[in-house]
């Protein structure tokens, strides 16, 4: 008897140091460096629930529904990973814009996987234009995703030219 008290005391003790680590929310990332970034860190604040942050990757509500539609449509969102392909830039008229190929695994509260890919549309205006406040950093145009059949490099868009 006393071996198999302390097997469960050691199972339960086990259990108990890796709960903490389960539970933890995933690091705080805001990087508005480059279009890879940006998008973590979009997907950083929709994985901590954190959809003022998450909305404000978008240039003045451009290019995303409404904020209480936005909300809505995460609310049964529980974990989303993100699959980068390579970005493309091109400068224009005191901007450069950045296209990126995205595959996504979003996992929702029942712990039910659907898989998304599609482009995201970044653009940056000249800082050294940019002379008056508010400074508008690189932020996210437009995105446009559809479902796929499974999620990782494979399913990334091979074309994400306007």
């Amino acid at each position: 008897m006393p071996i198999r008290r302390a097997a469960l005391a050691l199972a339960v003790l086990s259990i108990s140091a890796v709960l903490p680590a389960l539970a933890a929310p995933a690091p705080y990332m805001d990087d508005r460096s480059t279009a890879e970034s940006v998008i973590r860190s979009f997907y950083d604040a929709i994985n901590r629930q954190e959809y003022s942050r998450a909305w404000s990757y978008y240039a003045d509500g451009d290019g995303v529904p409404k904020f209480d539609a936005f909300v809505k449509g995460y609310s049964d969102t529980a974990s989303v990973k993100v699959t980068l392909g390579p970005s493309s830039g091109d400068g224009a008229a005191g901007s450069t814009y950045w296209t990126l190929p995205v595959s996504l695994d979003a996992t929702n509260s029942k712990g039910k996987h659907s898989y998304f890919a599609g482009c995201y549309t970044l653009r940056l205006a000249n800082p050294q234009i940019q002379a008056e406040p508010p400074f508008q950093p690189l932020h996210i145009v437009s995105g446009h995703l559809k479902t796929a059949k499974g999620f990782g490099k494979t399913y990334l868009p091979t074309d994400c030219s306007p």
